[in-house]
């Protein structure tokens, strides 16, 4: 199991939504927690909000598409807090665009916070971990990971990304014999403002998730020690959809309104 009392856990994206409440839940439980995020105000809040829990809050402003600014962020936690004992690696983007409409740059930066941020963040993070002899790294995907649908295709094609990652990661530690614990996380949309305007067919299915809800299953889902947790329930049966022949999957997809949930996607105003 993995305590979170007094153990040191870094979530990235932790300025809103999601990552906002992980911070909230694990400071807590015990935690020291270490923020970070690109929205330095956003960071001052939640700080405010640990600190009238009686926690303390690190924070570090950043950009998680810059690989240099991760490298020697992470030095500083080294320095001012120590060794990280669960990496929760949140931060997201999306466009919501078509694939043709899309810029270049937004594809690259989707691809470089969804799918290299954890990449990176694992790398700085992990030897320490490990010569520690214990660890947890935890991956913040979504279904979009696991099935594709319209209007997300850079989106999706990150998520897929950390899904291998993760799962790449946890078989190469098994193999060396190494006690880092990790989980992959895989979400229906989230009521966070991120994806403003998606809906759903079934909601009773596939509803939209409450984000609080989401928050305390995931910091579940690590003292536990499960390696997956997918969200909602029913979600589950995409696994062996997927085994079905394409032009089924595909119409399975357009029945439960999947392939057009972000018909009317408008996104948290602002980026």
């Amino acid at each position: 199991m993995t305590a979170l009392a007094d153990r040191v856990v870094l979530i990235t994206g932790a300025a809103s939504g999601i990552g906002h409440l992980l911070a909230l839940g694990a400071a807590a439980r015990g935690a020291r927690v270490v923020l970070w995020d690109r929205d330095h105000h956003g960071l001052e809040r939640v700080r405010a909000e640990v600190a009238a829990r009686s926690r303390h809050a690190h924070c570090y402003t950043l950009d998680l598409s810059d690989r240099e600014a991760i490298r020697t962020t992470a030095q500083r936690v080294f320095d001012e807090v120590g060794g990280v004992d669960v990496l929760i690696n949140n931060a997201g983007v999306v466009t919501g665009k078509s694939f043709t409409e899309a810029s270049d740059d937004e594809i690259l930066r989707t691809f470089a916070v969804n799918a290299l941020a954890p990449i990176w963040a694992t790398r700085a993070f992990l030897p320490r971990m490990i010569a520690a002899g214990r660890g947890h790294v935890v991956t913040i995907s979504s279904l979009a990971g696991f099935a594709g649908t319209a209007k997300l295709v850079d989106y999706c094609a990150s998520k897929h990304a950390a899904v291998g990652f993760d799962e790449s990661l946890r078989i190469e530690l098994r193999r060396q014999r190494l006690p880092i614990r990790t989980t992959i996380v895989g979400t229906f949309y989230i009521d966070t403002g991120m994806f403003a305007g998606v809906r759903t067919r079934f909601s009773w299915l596939l509803p939209i998730l409450d984000p609080q809800r989401v928050a305390d299953r995931i910091l579940r889902a690590i003292e536990r020690d499960e390696q997956r947790l997918i969200m909602p329930w029913f979600a589950y049966t995409l696994f062996p959809v997927k085994l079905l022949p394409i032009p089924l999957v595909d119409w399975l997809l357009d029945f439960f309104g999947i392939s057009r949930s972000m018909d009317e996607f408008t996104g948290r105003r602002g980026g």
